[in-house]
């Protein structure tokens, strides 16, 4: 990842700067380091510190807490992507006897599998892994709170069961696995399970005095698929970038793109949540943000990237409390975003076309609702309403000629060419719903049938 300040204005800089420096004053941090992403690389980062000797920089390691829960994410998906595992299947198929195995690999990646929000005292985040050396331990006696798939009920235990359920299917260590399959292809050597110098020490800050307390640094044993891990921003943006992106080394763009969907119902006022992603705004046209933050005692950290604006931006604080650092980043986002917006990519005909695909174009009806399907690549179409409101979605082309749904209502939905016995088109089937040329079109298959009397005035 290359680094210039250069690529941003001194304008733009100076704000991101001035809004870091608030940032670790206000927060009242021992130090805070900020890093900004565009186009996959840094472009921007910036430290302020308040004690002697903790001086940090892009380069320097901090507990990034729940975070890791994203890169547990990863390893799942790339078991489900390689036919190891299916998100649908219970727990207990590939780890059994943990007391939760009804449960799916899917609604614990979403925490929507009813499972406790912590572990039995005393508080894992503060006390060593050797306290619970058995699932059970994390577990405790009463694992589920509520109805599988009901609700989004977040849950630290629910991603240890996932770390424990790769080391089953690798037979390896999470630890070994993650370095294997993220860690090195995405040259992140500086997101390690233990401290490795330089790095920042976590510090409490007392709420009515500038007086700090240190905080222990615990290996979180069993726990730490669920926030072990010590990063970098330089690291974070390089896993941001490949989370907007996808690495077919890793993962494919379609399935970062899957985790990036919400899995699970929120409760009123919370933001959603994927596959181990977070989900924020866009429900009032704000801009949506994807990511995840973390906090461990003694550190808090966030990471959120807008993939329509391919900005990302990393803060990293070691208070246990004090800097609200997912609205710095979100900020730091949103300066880059709107001071120096991003420029389209220019307009290219499509690479391969065809005239098959070609007499698919255009205006259809479904019922009286018009639409305009569109050509797109890799013989993929997009179905559009003409007005403003309607459904509509992107088509991916499949093996035996039909095309599968990528959004909204008709994700997973299958589109179908229905041809006359003379070969020509008589209309499109979309999951039982018929779009014609016309709006119930005469001589078409349309579903009970088209008044034979045709269309009238109010006089017939």
């Amino acid at each position: 990842m290359n680094t210039s300040s250069e690529d941003l204005l001194p304008s733009t800089r100076r704000a991101l700067l001035h809004r870091t420096a608030t940032a670790q004053r206000e927060g009242r941090a021992p130090s805070l380091v900020a890093a900004v992403g565009r186009q996959g690389r840094m472009v921007w980062s910036g430290a302020r510190t308040g004690v002697e000797g903790h001086a940090s920089d892009a380069g320097t390691q901090y507990r990034i807490g729940s975070i890791t829960k994203t890169f547990t994410a990863v390893l799942v998906m790339r078991l489900r992507d390689e036919g190891l595992i299916d998100l649908g299947d219970p727990l207990e198929k590939h780890l059994p006897g943990t007391g939760a195995g009804r449960v799916t690999v899917f609604q614990l990646l979403g925490h929507s599998a009813g499972l406790g929000a912590e572990t039995p005292a005393p508080w894992w985040e503060r006390t060593s892994g050797s306290l619970r050396p058995e699932l059970a331990d994390v577990l405790g006696e009463r694992p589920q709170l509520h109805p599988a798939g009901h609700r989004h009920h977040y849950s630290n235990p629910g991603y240890t069961l996932l770390g424990s359920l790769v080391e089953a299917v690798r037979g390896a260590s999470w630890e070994e696995v993650l370095n294997r399959e993220i860690l090195e292809p995405l040259g992140m050597r500086r997101t390690t399970t233990r401290p490795v110098a330089p790095h920042a020490d976590g510090w409490a800050v007392h709420p009515w005095a500038d007086v700090l307390l240190r905080e222990p640094a615990e290996d979180l044993g069993l726990m730490a698929p669920a926030g072990q891990l010590w990063s970098t921003a330089a690291d974070l943006l390089r896993f941001a970038a490949f989370l907007s992106e996808g690495d077919d080394r890793i993962l494919s763009a379609a399935s970062v793109r899957e985790m990036r969907r919400s899995a699970a119902p929120t409760e009123p006022g919370s933001s959603g949540y994927g596959l181990g992603l977070q989900l924020v705004g866009g429900g009032d046209g704000s801009r949506v943000l994807v990511g995840h933050a973390g906090s461990l005692p003694g550190f808090v950290a966030a990471l959120w990237f807008s993939e329509e604006d391919d900005v990302a931006a990393v803060v990293l604080a070691n208070a246990t409390s004090g800097p609200l650092v997912g609205v710095v980043a979100a900020e730091l986002v949103a300066i880059v975003a709107d001071a120096e917006p991003r420029i389209p990519e220019p307009w290219k005909p499509l690479p391969e076309f065809d005239d098959e695909l070609l007499g698919l174009t255009g205006i259809w009806h479904w019922g009286t609702h018009t639409f305009v399907v569109k050509a797109a690549v890799d013989r993929g179409l997009e179905l559009r309403p003409l007005a403003v409101a309607g459904r509509g979605t992107s088509f991916v082309a499949q093996p035996d000629g039909t095309w599968k749904g990528q959004d909204d209502y008709y994700a997973g939905e299958t589109l179908r060419v229905v041809r006359r016995q003379d070969g020509s088109v008589d209309h499109l089937d979309l999951g039982s719903f018929v779009f014609t040329r016309e709006p119930y079109e005469a001589g078409t298959d349309v579903p009970g049938g088209v008044d034979g009397e045709g269309w009238r005035g109010s006089g017939v």
